[in-house]
């Protein structure tokens, strides 16, 4: 249990709230999560499954409705044929990555993963005995793989290498021809990788291009996807993974001794978020562009701080090195002084050293005030 890791995110929401409930105002902009209400089409579903009797078990790997509606949608965004019986259907996202690292990985076998990166790849890499490989993603790439790196970190013992774009906690997205230079460098051996698309629906600049689309890793590809960022669904508990249908059995035999299965009514409206108007995730997607604008520029006008401008999910990942404060004191500090929530790099893995994790989840009255209230403490402290 002492290899088992945790989410920062968490513990420094705790943190806040005791700020608060002492009489303190502090800005929240340390969770990973959207601040908008789930879309009314989406809560009216689920609302009519409660009351249409959709509170009994299903099955372990999910409704049929849910997992033929998953099937046409990843088939459709990703250009490819998926079937019901390669979808499986988990609350939320993490149990993917734990019920993948659970069935495919063996002590000593080796996982390439992105670092800064999300904690829990390494926490349950670290958790089975196998060995995280961190690879570097660095500013100066704009948060993406550097291929030859990545290349080169590829050895006989690699198990499973996992991909994250767009990537948290930077905001970097690996765009068509970086997808395609990973499956070159991969080539034909016999690796599975788990590409964790959670954000695909929020990238700003560009199209969403995913390594399952590329025929010769359609098998090879395990894709974590779900309903908590694009639809603002956290609380409902709801995601799936799509892979080989031999595999998804697997998965969903774990699924079987763990939490039986999903809420059934959370998955009928899932059914509704993918079939039904999209203008939600649209408008959302419209005002985390906003948002990040405001975040960065104000950002790069306070001193010691450098941010580059993110291209998809919802965060801001600036430098703060020239501050001349090490990741967890300065987050630490901002709390404490300034009323500002925030994430150290170090929460991402160590790589993560020299930087901070902003959410633009929040409005932009609330994210103009924070800068202000930075702005403030570092004129008096710096």
């Amino acid at each position: 249990m002492r290899g088992l890791g945790t989410e920062l995110s968490f513990e420094m929401l705790v943190r806040a709230r005791a700020l608060e409930a002492k009489g303190r105002d502090i800005i929240h902009l340390e969770i990973g999560e959207p601040d908008f209400d789930t879309p009314d089409n989406v809560v009216a579903a689920g609302v009519k499954a409660l009351e249409s009797g959709w509170t009994h078990y299903g099955p372990s790997a999910g409704l049929p409705e849910l997992r033929e509606a998953v099937a046409r949608y990843v088939g459709h965004t990703r250009g490819v044929e998926v079937c019901p019986e390669e979808v499986v259907i988990v609350p939320g996202g993490k149990p993917i990555i734990f019920f993948v690292a659970l069935a495919l990985l063996e002590p000593g076998d080796e996982v390439l993963y992105p670092s800064p990166g999300y904690p829990i790849y390494e926490s349950m890499i670290d958790f089975l005995g196998a060995k995280p490989v961190p690879i570097h993603v660095r500013e100066e790439h704009e948060f993406r793989l550097d291929i030859d790196e990545f290349s080169e970190s590829i050895t006989d013992r690699t198990k499973l290498i996992i991909l994250n774009s767009p990537h948290n906690p930077t905001g970097g997205v690996l765009d068509e021809g970086d997808v395609r230079d990973i499956a070159e460098a991969i080539g034909e051996r016999n690796i599975l990788v788990l590409s964790d698309e959670i954000y695909s629906r929020l990238i700003f600049e560009s199209r969403h291009f995913s390594l399952m689309s590329i025929p010769e890793f359609r098998d090879r590809t395990i894709l974590l996807d779900g309903f908590s960022k694009a639809y603002a669904m956290t609380g409902w508990r709801l995601g799936y993974g799509v892979m080989r249908a031999d595999l998804a059995a697997q998965v969903a035999r774990l699924m079987t001794n763990s939490n039986s299965c999903t809420a059934s009514f959370t998955q009928i409206a899932g059914v509704e978020a993918l079939v039904g108007d999209q203008s939600s995730v649209e408008h959302m997607l419209d005002e985390f562009r906003i948002r990040r604008n405001v975040m960065v520029a104000g950002l790069n006008q306070i001193k010691g701080f450098r941010c580059t401008q993110p291209r998809g999910a919802f965060y801001a990942f600036p430098n703060i090195c020239d501050t001349g404060w090490r990741s967890d004191d300065l987050a630490d500090v901002l709390l404490e002084e300034a009323g500002v929530a925030c994430l150290p790099g170090t929460a991402f893995g160590k790589f993560g050293e020299g930087y901070l994790r902003f959410s633009v989840a929040n409005s932009i009255e609330n994210i103009e005030q924070a800068l202000a209230r930075i702005r403030q403490w570092n004129a008096k402290r710096l």
